[in-house]
């Protein structure tokens, strides 16, 4: 069929198509901060390791030190680290986005990112909830929204079942020993502080001023620790190390009730700590045994 088309309706039909183009413009424009194929900066191993579990992980082109999980992860080139970034490495990226860590990166250097308009947003997880939260935000940040929602589903299903199970335990005493030199435990909202709380463990430095009290071992020696929790990391050293074995007044000491977690899993805010979260609740449990049993001897 042949169409005639007069004067008006070519005019109607050249703007109609105008305002097509404009509207695909516009929602290009919209659309290309959570593109899939987007440039990421990820300033953060947790922040690396949980766009890569949601599938983007392809996507980052620079990193900090630390960042090593999974193994494609060491393969990402190092922009920096907890003291420093380097802007001018992270300028020659052109990053479509930076996912800055609130607490964990030099807010100056974030403060010049932002000057010179790069879009930086920021990842604050503090409590074990909030890996879910973080999931689903870094989701719609990639335009990834069903697999996030997926994981950070499974990660709430599984963090409750672990609530759930050791809810009722009977509580045992235990020393964090986060660092030994200077002597440093967890307190109040510190993360290993919730892992303890989750697991039915006492832990008496809990109402300390800080998240991260730095003690004297003689405060540690009088509370009598049924258990010393040394969480060990694969990429740090710890020196000069406490010598627990002449503290034999210390049950801990005295019954060999020492829990070695692995924090690069534990201490790192991705769904993966909830295994070595498990495990920790495990050993506890083990111990509140140990000394169930010898109560009754």
């Amino acid at each position: 069929m042949r169409y005639i088309l007069n004067k008006f309706s070519v005019i109607s039909a050249v703007w109609l198509c105008f305002l097509s183009l404009n509207s695909y413009a516009e929602s290009s424009t919209k659309d290309e901060n959570n593109s899939p194929n987007q440039r990421i900066v990820a300033l953060a191993p947790h922040i690396v390791e949980m766009l890569f579990s949601i599938g983007v992980g392809d996507n980052i082109v620079g990193t900090t030190e630390h960042s090593d999980y999974p193994e494609q992860a060491n393969n990402i080139p190092r922009i920096g680290n907890y003291a420093r970034l380097k802007i001018e490495d992270i300028l020659a990226y052109q990053p479509d986005l930076i996912i800055a860590w609130k607490t964990g990166n030099p807010s100056d250097d974030l403060e010049r990112l932002e000057k010179l308009g790069l879009n930086i947003v920021y990842s604050d997880p503090i409590r074990l909830e909030d890996v879910a939260t973080e999931l689903r935000y870094f989701g719609k940040l990639t335009g990834v929204t069903e697999r996030a929602e997926e994981l950070a589903k499974e990660y709430e299903a599984e963090l409750k079942e672990i609530k759930t199970q050791y809810q009722n335990k009977a509580s045992i005493s235990v020393f964090y020993e986060l660092w030994p030199n200077p002597l440093t435990t967890v307190g109040k909202n510190a993360l290993p502080q919730q892992h303890l709380s989750i697991c039915g463990a006492n832990n008496p430095f809990e109402e300390s001023a800080t998240d991260y009290p730095q003690i004297g071992l003689e405060q540690v020696i009088v509370t009598k620790p049924q258990v010393i929790i040394q969480p060990i990391s694969k990429g740090e050293s710890t020196p000069n190390a406490i010598k627990w074995s002449q503290w034999q007044e210390v049950p801990a000491t005295k019954h060999n009730q020492f829990i070695k977690p692995n924090s690069d899993k534990l201490h790192r805010t991705t769904a993966r700590l909830l295994g070595e979260l498990k495990k920790l609740c495990a050993d506890i449990d083990e111990s509140r045994k140990f000394y169930a049993e010898l109560n009754r001897k």
